[in-house]
């Protein structure tokens, strides 16, 4: 078996024993018997509780902020407001920090004017109502297309468009333009039998998942932080905390809790800054609950948008030509991740001449989110509706219309990569021979067809592997598990060392356990995860064959690794009988010299040998 650590290629013809099983969960039982820690179960002595303060309004100005009556009431240990956070320089951390807690202005129904802890829920409910906060409420906009008219509201007065040569030094809504192109297009429609171009609206929507946010921030007596929360990128909370906070990364960990849910939600935290302020005021533990009113009113949706779609056909259904302008609704600040539809929404085309642009928009609604390869269903949305009525129009069958443009490998892509095998063809194929797609309907039914991309980028993974002296497997990954990553991961470490699936133990580990990881989204962990797995085991494997041929005194080139046994290359090589993982440096005597120096006390080493 190779151990090539930098050759990752998949072997089609290799054959698999546990990827391709179906084995039980290692979280499975944890969390059907109620064992299972989600992110409200985390409690340590001394816990107090944390609410928040909420702005009424969509757009107002913070005149005052009085909290002198709330730090009166019984029970009330610690009371954080903007005076609370540093002020920071304008970028993407201030934002995220203004998100958190409000500043000069609010900017959404719902945005965190200040925060409370306290020794009872009821103690910190009654201290936010008597906490006064003046406004002045000024005019708000919430709809993407209403937002960039010229009588809109202004959100903020030094917005300059991002992308436009010739953008008008005045303030605007419209935060930045971001285009991709290739090809002409202008030729491509002009080629066309047939041109379709429609308009199409979606609306922010949120992800819904069943698990509202809950954190727990600690704050230790050397300054360090501790923070347990359900979150789909604790590293990346890391960083962004020892932003905001004006910390030292180190000196914070993060704990990741089981997830309820999240699908993108939860990759932008909202209490946890206002718990460790908290806990570091008040120095005690603070646990923080969102209801679910505060998750659908106050945290990220997808993205609202408008978007008109615009695709050419030749007389047999061959696209010429495709064009996309679209507008993302983003919150009051950058971050909605538009930039992803450009670049995705016609990509499974096979199009040599389109052009696809978009524009980030700032509206007074709570931060948009990730929700399954962010931005781009919208859009998709509405180019499948466009290819389905030249469909109809051509009076061709949509799966074949599909499979004619369908991009194969060596198609370079609007922003520069070129295919690998896509098996777009084959899976409309096996879609078109499949009974659903020729079955008689009945009556108030309807079939269709739809197909959508999205890039696997990968992103950054440390694993650590760890093999006992029993030969069971400690496997630390540091990528929460959202949807069953735990027994993925397993399977491939247990592919590749040789060994059943149950010797393997997954392990998420915190901020402090491994190297940078980045976040659980757009379906990076089973494809990047993966190959750091891969890497791990593999050079676990070399490691293990380079004692193996220590111990029978053979080149190491002499020694193969296959099915969870180390074994000479071939009858010819010693006397060495193939050898488990057990068996392997788990037990060698050791030789020392040593020196004995009785006037210091020091004991200096001379040597060491092993067998």
């Amino acid at each position: 078996m190779a151990t090539d650590l930098d050759d990752l290629t998949y072997d089609p013809n290799r054959k698999l024993k546990v990827v391709g099983t179906n084995p039980i969960k290692a979280d499975g039982v944890d969390k059907v018997t109620g064992r299972a820690k989600f992110g409200a179960d985390t409690y340590l002595p001394g816990t107090l509780v944390g609410k928040i303060l909420r702005s009424p309004h969509a757009h107002a100005i913070i005149k005052s902020i009085d909290i002198s009556e709330a730090e009166k009431i019984p029970g009330v240990k610690a009371v954080v407001t903007r005076d609370d956070f540093p002020d920071l320089k304008p970028g993407p951390m201030r934002d995220i920090s203004v998100i958190c807690m409000a500043r000069d202005k609010v900017f959404y129904d719902g945005h965190q004017v200040a925060a409370v802890a306290a020794t009872s829920e009821k103690a910190a409910k009654a201290a936010l109502k008597v906490i006064k906060v003046e406004y002045v409420v000024l005019p708000h906009v919430i709809d993407v297309m209403d937002a960039i008219k010229p009588d809109a509201p202004i959100l903020h007065e030094d917005l300059r468009t991002k992308g436009l040569d010739d953008a008008p030094d005045k303030p605007t809504n419209i935060i930045q333009r971001a285009e991709w192109s290739m090809g002409d297009v202008e030729k491509g429609f002009a080629e066309a039998y047939l041109i379709v171009e429609r308009e199409f609206d979606t609306k922010p929507m949120h992800q819904g998942y069943i698990e509202p946010q809950g954190c727990m921030a600690n704050t230790t007596e050397d300054g360090q932080i501790e923070l347990w929360c359900c979150t789909q990128a604790h590293f990346v909370y890391r960083s962004r905390l020892a932003a905001i906070l004006e910390m030292d990364i180190s000196k914070i960990r993060v704990t990741v809790s089981e997830l309820g849910g999240g699908f993108g939600g939860k990759t932008n935290f909202y209490a946890e800054p206002l718990a460790i302020v908290l806990s570091r005021k008040a120095n005690r533990p603070v646990k923080m609950v969102l209801t679910r009113n505060e998750v659908f009113r106050a945290t990220g949706p997808v993205a609202g948008t408008h978007s008109r779609i615009k695709i050419g056909v030749t007389k047999d259904g061959k696209f010429t030509a495709a064009e996309c302008e679209a507008y993302f609704q983003t919150g009051p600040f950058t971050g909605s991740a538009f930039a992803n539809a450009p670049q995705a929404i016609f990509t499974r085309y096979d199009l040599e001449n389109v052009r696809a642009w978009g524009f980030e928009v700032a509206c007074n609604r709570p931060k948009v989110a990730a929700f399954r390869a962010p931005c781009v269903p919208q859009i998709v949305f509405g180019v499948e509706g466009v290819v389905d009525e030249i469909a109809r129009k051509l009076k061709m069958d949509p799966i074949e219309l599909r499979l004619k443009n369908a991009a194969v490998e060596g198609y370079k892509t609007i922003y520069g990569d070129t295919f690998g095998p896509v098996g777009f063809v084959e899976t409309l194929e096996a879609a078109k021979a499949h009974p659903h797609y020729s079955a008689p309907l009945g009556p108030n039914q309807g079939r269709g067809i739809g197909c959508g991309f999205w890039f696997n980028r990968g992103g950054e993974t440390t694993a650590s592997l760890n093999i006992t002296p029993d030969g069971s497997v400690n496997l630390m990954l540091g990528n929460p598990d959202v949807a069953g990553s735990r027994v993925s991961i397993s399977m491939m470490a247990a592919e590749e060392l040789g060994i059943s699936v149950d010797k393997v133990r997954p392990i998420i580990g915190d901020t402090s356990s491994l190297g940078y990881n980045h976040s659980t989204v757009g379906s990076r962990v089973t494809f990047s995860a993966g190959m750091a797995i891969v890497q791990s085991a593999r050079a676990a494997i070399k490691v293990l064959c380079q004692r193996a041929a220590i111990m029978w005194d053979v080149p190491e080139d002499h020694v193969v690794f296959e099915d969870g046994y180390v074994r000479p290359a071939s009858t010819n090589v010693g006397d060495g009988e193939r050898l488990e993982i057990t068996h392997i440096g788990t037990r060698r005597p050791h030789v020392a010299i040593l020196e004995s120096d009785t006037v210091l006390g020091h004991v200096p080493h001379h040597g060491r040998a092993f067998a």
